[in-house]
């Protein structure tokens, strides 16, 4: 999910502020969404302020002066009589993007801009859309620096493809089955990076096994430190990461608030393995 809004205004500076008029929020935004951030008419502000935030001007036509949409998130929304006053900060991290750029993927962040008179970067208005916009802009490359170690994987995500981070360790044979089993049950495949080689680098095809995959599965059982490092890459890019592991001693302090499904390495505690990691998924894919 995330925020946009569409001003009459430059956007200039890191903080600021605008004017809404009642009438113009959530606008273009789906009915289903509206009455989740918004039920019996009134905004659910905390909710509003933990999405993300696309902030722009209307487009220009002028070619030679393009109008630059800024990431960031809304820190203010106060209700006036007619219009409400939505203050906001800007991520100085993450470069201007152009109004362009954004409505060239249209059909990935669901932006209406040729089914009616106005379209969304013509006319101000607040909207909220039900997308990852930072899996989007991920996958297109937008707004992300290049590490040095590794290359970072372009191109489309495979929906049916989970990819299992885990120890490469026989002992861990038959709880990569009956991850498989999950895996299966959604319809979905599932690969764990020695089952590919196309890199001289291992990391590299670790990097693009998460990149491309829907989900990731971590198990960090024996507090294995490759598989928090790919953990990490994973909850870096904002991929869904369900965490496993057999001890609750194997969760570091930094990862507790996450939850985790914890599991017995036996014939019982593999079975309920399956059935838990099925259920993971078949909410992560219905979302």
């Amino acid at each position: 999910m995330f925020n946009l809004l569409v001003s009459g205004w430059d956007i200039a500076s890191t903080r600021g502020s605008l004017t809404m008029p009642l009438g113009r929020v959530f606008q273009f935004t789906d009915a289903n969404i509206d009455a989740q951030y918004a039920p019996g008419g009134v905004l659910d502000e905390a909710a509003l302020m933990k999405l993300p935030l696309v902030v722009t001007n209307e487009s220009s036509s002028d070619p030679a002066s393009p109008v630059m949409a800024r990431i960031g998130k809304i820190t203010k929304i106060k209700r006036g009589g007619r219009d409400y006053t939505i203050e906001y900060a800007i991520d100085t991290e993450i470069p201007p993007i152009p109004n362009s750029v954004l409505e060239s993927l249209a059909g990935q962040l669901n932006f209406d801009i040729n089914g009616r008179s106005f379209g969304e970067f013509e006319t101000n208005h607040w909207a909220v859309k039900d997308v990852d916009l930072f899996q989007v802009l991920f996958t297109e490359g937008i707004g992300r620096t290049e590490p040095r170690i590794f290359k970072l994987p372009i191109g489309p995500i495979d929906a049916n493809l989970v990819t299992v981070m885990m120890p490469f360790d026989s002992g861990f044979n038959g709880v990569f089955t009956a991850l498989q089993g999950a895996v299966n049950a959604a319809n979905m495949r599932c690969l764990r990076a020695d089952n590919i080689w196309d890199h001289d680098v291992i990391i590299q095809d670790v990097v693009m096994l998460i990149g491309s995959a829907r989900v990731v599965i971590c198990d960090l059982t024996n507090k294995n430190p490759n598989v928090f490092y790919e953990a990490g890459i994973a909850h870096t890019i904002g991929k869904d990461v369900i965490l496993i592991a057999q001890h609750d001693s194997d969760i570091p302090f930094d990862l507790r608030h996450i939850r985790y499904i914890k599991y017995l390495s036996n014939e019982q505690g593999l079975r309920e393995l399956t059935e838990k990691v099925s259920m993971r998924l078949e909410a992560l894919t219905s979302r």
